[in-house]
């Protein structure tokens, strides 16, 4: 039976992984996050279709609860993937920046930020332009979508700050997880559980959020890009709060001390 790892093992893998990150080229970086806003859509489609289909017969709350468990494979394809969202980089390169410390090592990790926040959108509306062709997605997954955008654009400014907090949170501290295992099936294990609870929130992961609203938008203007443009930045200011003061400088405080 192998012995879990310590804090401060954890600490020096996720060092470790976010000097690599940090030292990806900038062509690197755009196509791990196009890839990543490419593979979350498949989850985004997957909650849509069973919500879809279970929700007629057994009611909405045991559709809901359908749709985040569906969900929940496409954080597993995106893991076991090796592609990143931009919240999964709060954390390794995070470490990594505050052991090199200096100014340049933090100017690569706004880079690596804003890459990879710009190409998750880039490549989730590629696909979800593609799939808002009449006819792409099976029917009844498309009024599931559209519900789930209103429900993200009827929210008030303070609750969708508070879920993006938490979402932020959430994502992070499964990057901590994820240092802390040793095998593929654990990986799946705790990324499936994370991805379900962040669908079942649902909470605001400033990716996931858009990419919902984008469906909105696009298949009967349930939402506007109001909405959109105003969740963008709720969000990612949310997702910032929670994953940085809650988790990753909580941790580093932890080895540190």
């Amino acid at each position: 039976m192998s012995v879990a790892p310590s804090p401060d093992q954890v600490y020096e893998r996720a060092t470790a992984e976010g000097r690599r990150r940090l030292s990806l080229s900038a062509l690197d970086q755009v196509s791990t996050g196009f890839i990543a806003g490419v593979t979350i859509i498949f989850g985004i489609v997957a909650l849509g279709v069973v919500e879809a289909l279970v929700a007629p017969p057994s009611g909405s709350g045991v559709g809901s609860l359908a749709g985040a468990l569906a969900f929940a494979i496409g954080l597993v394809f995106l893991v076991v993937g090796r592609s990143e969202l931009f919240t999964e980089d709060f954390f390794d390169p995070v470490a990594a920046a505050i052991e090199e410390r200096g100014r340049r090592v933090w100017a690569r990790l706004l880079r690596l930020w804003g890459i990879t926040l710009v190409l998750n959108l880039v490549g989730g509306a590629l696909l979800v332009a593609l799939l808002t062709v009449d006819g792409a997605l099976p029917e009844g997954a498309a009024h599931a979508l559209s519900r789930v955008a209103e429900e993200i654009a009827g929210k008030g400014w303070s609750a969708t700050l508070a879920r993006a907090v938490l979402a932020g949170a959430l994502i992070t501290l499964l990057s901590y997880m994820l240092n802390a295992v040793d095998t593929v099936a654990a990986r799946i294990l705790v990324t499936y559980l994370v991805g379900f609870f962040l669908a079942l929130g649902p909470f605001d992961h400033v990716v996931v959020s858009a990419l919902h609203l984008l469906f909105g938008i696009w298949l009967d203007g349930a939402v506007g890009y109001g909405a959109l443009a105003t969740n963008l930045g709720l969000s990612t200011l949310g997702n910032l709060l929670g994953g940085l003061l809650l988790v990753t400088l909580t941790h580093t405080a932890q080895v540190k001390s």
